[in-house]
């Protein structure tokens, strides 16, 4: 069966500017190495229908920036990728949310950008509200939002989009307990359907709970792929 994600060879430079100041630890930690850094290197990998992925590794791995070169927001400098069926992403929290429109815009912008129409993402609009469990707040404007609240509108989105290749970046961790159970069943019926799940995060045992697979990333390579709890072990060994 053909993988939803394939990729062979693939790698992604950083270049950096060693005088300049104000950057992330992460990235201080890189340029240390040289103005030239790989985020990522030599990766190899075959995400098929069915699976369900956590990304392990300390800070500054490559996760992120795995994720992002799935999602199309980065090009790769070596290898090739190839992404099949429509990709449902949330990278960051804020990720497309605009403070001063009200969660039920901010819901029709963000079907929009996950690939639905116009007249598809109006008519989610009331869906997204009642899966969102946001109440009323989903009127007023998102600048009035918490963080969890803001992630419970763009998972929603996400999942409203009916994605293959389902990305999510630590964001699940803002959730309260009642909407990570649902975020949990969303990637079960995503799996169930012959998608695909991928997820980076810090929260072990939220993420052993959405997925059965691991990559164990360090240093922009993969150590180590297999069972979870196995890439976990050699992970945190």
């Amino acid at each position: 069966m053909t993988a939803l994600v394939e990729a062979e060879g693939l790698g992604v430079r950083f270049l950096f500017d060693r005088q300049r100041r104000g950057v992330t630890p992460t990235i201080a930690r890189l340029r240390r190495r040289g103005a030239e850094a790989w985020g990522l290197r030599d990766v190899a990998l075959s995400i098929g229908r069915g699976d369900s992925v956590a990304l392990l590794g300390p800070s500054g791995s490559g996760k992120t920036t795995l994720l992002r070169l799935i999602a199309g927001v980065l090009s790769a400098d070596a290898g090739t990728l190839a992404v099949r069926g429509r990709v449902g992403s949330l990278l960051s929290i804020e990720a497309g949310l605009m403070s001063s429109l009200t969660g039920r815009e901010n819901a029709q912008l963000l079907g929009v950008l996950a690939g639905l129409s116009r007249a598809e993402s109006r008519a989610a609009l009331e869906a997204v509200k009642t899966a969102s469990a946001l109440g009323e707040a989903f009127e007023r404007p998102v600048s009035s939002f918490s963080q969890g609240m803001r992630a419970r509108l763009g998972l929603t989105v996400a999942g409203q989009a009916g994605p293959e290749v389902m990305l999510l970046d630590e964001v699940h961790e803002a959730l309260d307990h009642a909407f990570r159970a649902v975020i949990a069943e969303r990637v079960r019926a995503i799996v169930a359907a012959g998608g695909a799940v991928v997820a980076a995060g810090h929260d072990h045992p939220l993420l052993e709970q959405l997925c059965s697979r691991a990559l164990y990333l360090r240093d922009g390579r993969i150590l180590a792929d297999g069972p979870f709890t196995e890439v976990r072990h050699a992970y945190l060994g």
